[in-house]
């Protein structure tokens, strides 16, 4: 059997999403990647939506993989770490998504040395604009930290940061698209009261929270500036801002946020 660059154990929406990426990037070609599931019926479905090998055999997949990237649910890891551990090369790397699931808790499940890099992906993925953060575990180099930033590019932007910070981006970039799509339907039923009908409204709503976005990454201000911008002496939009200030959105929202990795923190002490 041929070698893979790739191999995606738990291929669901996120492996999916990720290999279509990297394929559509042209950085992977369709036969240096595959995947397995835990049924026959679901491998057999994602073959037919990608073309690409997915079966259920895990430890098969494990032995010609270069880089396995595992996207089974926490309480499903280990068992799939039990099932690969003695196939596992010394050299392989393992890139983790499994939310709040420490790379400490993975190197001694496998009992040996081990090179992991875990990652926190946000929903946005499946539309090509994640926001995926990084960070090694202790045997992990900057090589393998690039080969997880080349898989996660794909679909996003990324970042490396400290692993001690990945419970606070769960409860913040990953949590935070839940947030953003409350702000939306928000906006929107503000537009559906003062008479806009419903599919126009929401359409104002996203595309301004896109553009918003898209000002704070391209032009690289602080949101504050841009805030001022929007805000003209004497003008409406102060009004709406004073009262979004009366009913502390700026603080609910941190709350929200604090609320969320505290969640994430327990998480992670239960898991494996």
């Amino acid at each position: 059997m041929s070698r893979l660059a790739l191999g995606i154990v738990g291929f669901g929406k996120l492996g999916e999403a990720i290999a279509l990426g990297l394929l559509g990037a042209g950085q992977l070609r369709r036969e240096q990647i595959a995947g397995t599931t835990r049924s026959e019926r679901s491998a057999e479905a994602a073959r037919q939506r990608t073309g690409l090998a997915i079966d259920t055999d895990t430890p098969a997949l494990v032995e010609r993989a270069d880089t396995l990237l595992l996207t089974v649910k926490p309480h499903g890891l280990p068992e799939v770490l039990e099932s690969v551990r003695d196939r596992l090369r010394p050299d392989q790397l393992l890139v983790s998504a499994c939310a709040s699931v420490r790379t400490a808790a993975i190197e001694q499940a496998l009992g040996r040395p081990q090179p992991v890099v875990r990652c926190m992906p946000n929903t946005p993925v499946l539309v090509g604009e994640g926001m995926t953060v990084l960070a090694a575990g202790a045997h992990a180099n900057a090589e393998h930290l690039r080969t997880a930033e080349r898989i996660f590019s794909a679909v996003g932007r990324t970042i490396v940061l400290d692993e001690r910070h990945m419970d606070s981006v769960t409860g913040m970039s990953g949590s935070g698209p839940a947030y953003i799509y409350l702000v939306i339907e928000s906006l929107a039923e503000a537009g559906v009261k003062l008479g806009i009908p419903r599919e126009p409204a929401t359409l104002l709503a996203a595309q301004t929270v896109l553009g918003a976005a898209r000002m704070v990454l391209e032009l690289g201000e602080h949101p504050a500036l841009l805030k001022d911008v929007v805000t003209t002496p004497a003008g409406c939009t102060v009004d709406g801002l004073l009262e979004l200030e009366e009913g502390k959105l700026r603080v609910t929202l941190i709350k929200a946020v604090v609320k969320a990795a505290e969640r994430a923190r327990e998480l992670g002490r239960d898991a494996l």
